[in-house]
């Protein structure tokens, strides 16, 4: 039985997580570059935890530029086992308000300047995200909720742009039509990428903001997004707590076995070279072909 661990990569404003105990900071190596930076692991209320900034020191990556491959990568390497998002979006909808939390259920991926798969040579995979977040983490983290008092929508559609600059009028009244709830610009292709690698994933969404739709509001700016979260931040801390008392669901999902039906590249075709990149998912799944022989003639 594999330990269940909690991975946090934490967004805009959520840059650490106090009362990690015994913690030390691990830089991990991938065949996707570095990632944002070291991960660091520790234990908060006992319980094995790996947190990684998603923008790195400083917040000195932007959306785009995020290596989302390697810090999916490094959180795997480590032994994370459920892997929670946390996220600052801004409001879709008047009933989504600045300072509330959104578990969403779907994305609608918008984004179009970042790589979207690990198997990018050598190996074809399809992996299917028709449920795109955990439902039983998702779960997990909406029963953690019940004991906050901030107000926690369990379900939504975040959409996700390329960012860096806001959405102009006519993209947010799009998105709004749509029935979307929330926008941001981190989830895709992290969702994606935590399916590949077998990951259960959700996300923790911090409304700052309503969206430039709403006409009663101040504009979006970075001042605006930051003094909102410097207040949910502690609420996004709060439910990380909650879920690890709680505890992790069981690995009962469907994520952890994403790939076994996703190769379509035979397994005689896959190189030497593509299968040492892979290493980390494949496990002793597409045998070598001399392996095959052999098992045959047993």
């Amino acid at each position: 039985m594999v330990r269940p661990m909690l991975g946090i990569i934490g967004g805009t404003g959520f840059y650490d997580m106090p009362g990690l105990a015994g913690h030390r900071a691990e830089t991990i190596e991938t065949p996707f570059g570095a990632p944002s930076g070291p991960v660091l692991l520790g234990a908060l209320d006992g319980q094995p935890v790996a947190f990684l900034p998603r923008h790195g020191a400083g917040h000195a990556v932007n959306p785009t530029g995020l290596p989302y491959r390697a810090n999916v990568y490094a959180m795997k390497a480590v032994g994370v086992t459920h892997l929670l998002s946390v996220s600052a979006v801004g409001s879709l909808r008047e009933e989504i308000a600045p300072l509330h939390l959104v578990i969403p259920d779907q994305v609608i991926d918008r984004t179009t300047s970042r790589p979207r798969s690990f198997f990018d040579e050598g190996l074809v995979v399809h992996v299917g995200v028709a449920e795109p977040y955990c439902p039983a983490l998702r779960q997990a983290v909406l029963d953690a909720s019940g004991g906050l008092t901030t107000t926690t929508h369990p379900s939504g559609t975040y959409v996700c742009i390329e960012g860096p600059r806001f959405s102009t009028k006519a993209e947010s009244a799009l998105h709004r039509s749509w029935g979307a709830s929330v926008v941001g610009m981190t989830a895709m292709p992290e969702v994606s990428l935590a399916r590949e690698a077998e990951l259960c994933y959700a996300t923790v969404a911090l409304v700052t903001d309503y969206d430039v739709w709403h006409e009663s509001e101040e504009p979006v700016t970075v001042e605006v997004v930051g003094r909102t979260l410097r207040q949910n931040v502690e609420s996004g801390r709060s439910l990380v707590r909650s879920l690890l008392a709680t505890g992790l669901p069981a690995r009962d999902c469907a994520c952890g076995d994403a790939l076994t039906a996703a190769f379509s590249t035979d397994s005689a075709a896959v190189t030497d070279s593509a299968r040492e990149r892979f290493s980390l998912f494949l496990g002793d799944r597409l045998p070598r072909p001399e392996q095959s022989s052999q098992a045959g003639t047993d």
